[in-house]
């Protein structure tokens, strides 16, 4: 009988490390998670799975507890999904975005070259990478031209995987994944936004939803469709990076359409635009072609984007409700 694999995910308490530890438990992983010490800890998305999973304290920007960690864990796969990832804050805190997210990917690939060279590591790379856009639709061939602290950061992380793969023969892979949402996105990224704004509004919280750049357009999909592409990499022969994408692109105002729809509304009385939240650069339109991953991965998307968005705003409302049902149980 074969040994049960072990993967170790850093960022386990985010939008994907959540779906990417059930995946993991479902094919009968034994999983480890990293999780930065902090005075308050915030485990929602993992408590349905969180006796399930071993948590280890460490940090992306300490080299020694990566070590410490993989040592400790020993696992078959790291995945690391850790970052500061929210892409307006990567122009308030340009330094922090480039010790996290850039340079906390060297740490990480350090630590497995001096514990384990044999571990096989997946790095989240972001569409983000192609900003100022080279061609459309974008490829694993596409030049990267980053439009924010965030984008650079991103690249970095990119190459140096690229060349610890090259340099060290190590099992290294990237997935270039486009904007992948679900109900447990962060409210500060646009679609959870929408959707809880819906929901304020139709539950009378709020009176408007104001937002930024309507025409924005974003290649959207499910979060839980995309981790499972992450799985499926470190599954191959050989190790490659892939695009992981829809193939189709929808604007905000779209989003908008969809989501006030849901719940019977017309979202043209409420949503606002509001220059405030304009980017200082935008990326043109990033639109990804996934066929590499299709082909050699066999994935493809199961959630299209209305089903998407009417998931979350379904999620938004239920949240919400209980909410004003039973506030005792939000007071600290």
């Amino acid at each position: 009988m074969a040994a049960q694999r072990r993967a170790l995910i850093t960022g386990i308490t985010g939008q994907d490390g959540s779906y990417l530890a059930e995946l993991l438990l479902e094919q009968g992983y034994e999983v480890s998670g990293v999780v930065r010490r902090a005075s308050t800890e915030t485990f929602e998305r993992i408590l349905h799975i969180k006796d399930r999973v071993t948590l280890l304290q460490a940090d992306l920007t300490d080299q020694v507890s990566m070590v410490d960690v993989l040592s400790q864990t020993r696992p078959h796969e790291v995945y690391n999904l850790a970052a500061q990832s929210f892409v307006p804050t990567s122009w308030k805190q340009p330094i922090l975005t480039g010790d996290v997210t850039a340079l906390g990917v060297t740490r990480m690939l350090e630590a497995v070259r001096v514990v384990d060279p044999s571990i096989r590591f997946y790095q989240a790379s972001s569409s983000e990478m192609f900003g100022h856009v080279c061609e459309t639709p974008q490829t694993e061939r596409t030049p990267f031209y980053p439009r924010s602290p965030y984008g650079v950061a991103k690249v970095y992380g990119h190459w140096i995987t690229v060349n610890y793969r090259e340099s060290y023969g190590m099992f290294a892979v990237s997935g270039i994944l486009f904007n992948h949402e679900s109900p447990r996105r962060g409210l500060e990224f646009v679609t959870r936004k929408v959707t809880n704004g819906v929901a304020r509004i139709k539950q009378g919280l709020d009176s408007e939803l104001r937002l930024g750049n309507l025409e924005a357009r974003r290649d959207w999909g499910f979060a839980g469709d995309y981790v499972r592409a992450m799985w499926l990499m470190l599954r191959q022969d050989a190790p490659d990076d892939y695009v992981i994408s829809s193939g189709e692109t929808h604007t905000v105002r779209e989003m908008c359409e969809i989501a006030f729809a849901r719940v019977g509304m017309d979202w043209r009385e409420y949503v606002r635009e509001d220059p405030a939240f304009f980017r200082p650069a935008e990326v043109h339109l990033l639109l990804g072609d996934a066929s590499k991953a299709r082909r050699a991965l066999g994935w493809e998307p199961k959630v299209s984007f209305r089903g998407l968005i009417e998931m979350m705003v379904d999620a938004d409302m239920e949240r919400v409700r209980f909410e004003i049902e039973h506030p005792k149980a939000f007071l600290q």
